[in-house]
């Protein structure tokens, strides 16, 4: 018994960090072409934001508007950040917030996040970063991250082989109940008709 326990614990916690990795990796994805289609709206390159970011690597990449191997490097990073942080989240979060609360925990995690990074980390680690982001498009970006992020009880429960909860409307307990008390006690069920 205590070893079907320690498995279904084991597969619960494996389930928890590969949703959050798939919750992080969506996410940063959906980050990722907001911020490639604002930059579109700004006349800058769709791959600026990536290659603003490539700058970490090497500090004087050009920040050329167009998909370069530089770029490649911006994405790696964005894409690896991210998909660790949706990984760590789901991990400290698992079983201690309600799931209806799970999003917006999320969302606001994720501009504590922006504000962390590109407000304190990346104005000394990578300067370039911190000076030459949109920062609305920024914050919309993360917003969209943690929306994705949000949803990463649905993946846990794909991973772990359960069904959704299922809508209300489909069992409604409030019609069901009266008839099965008035049923014990011994009276005739109310009758339902037209309204």
């Amino acid at each position: 018994m205590e070893a079907a326990t320690q498995s279904r614990s084991a597969k619960a916690q494996l389930a928890t960090v590969l949703a959050g990795l798939e919750g992080g990796t969506v996410g940063v994805l959906w980050m990722l072409a907001w911020l490639g289609i604002s930059s579109l709206w700004q006349q800058r390159g769709f791959w600026s934001p990536e290659n603003l970011m490539s700058t970490a690597f090497d500090r004087n990449a050009t920040l050329a508007p167009m998909f370069t191997w530089a770029t490649c490097g911006g994405l790696a990073l964005y894409v690896l950040i991210y998909s660790l942080l949706g990984m760590i989240f789901a991990t400290v979060v698992r079983d201690r917030i309600p799931r209806g609360r799970v999003m917006l925990v999320a969302v606001i995690f994720a501009l504590v996040w922006y504000y962390f990074t590109f407000r304190l980390v990346y104005r000394f680690a990578f300067p370039l970063v911190a000076m030459l982001h949109v920062v609305r498009s920024t914050i919309v970006g993360h917003l969209l991250y943690g929306t994705m992020l949000g949803r990463y009880p649905v993946y846990f429960d794909r991973l772990m082989g359960a069904a959704p909860p299922a809508a209300e409307a489909s069992c409604p307990a409030e019609i069901t109940a009266p008839a099965a008390v008035a049923t014990e006690i011994g009276e005739s069920p109310p009758e339902t008709g037209p309204v």
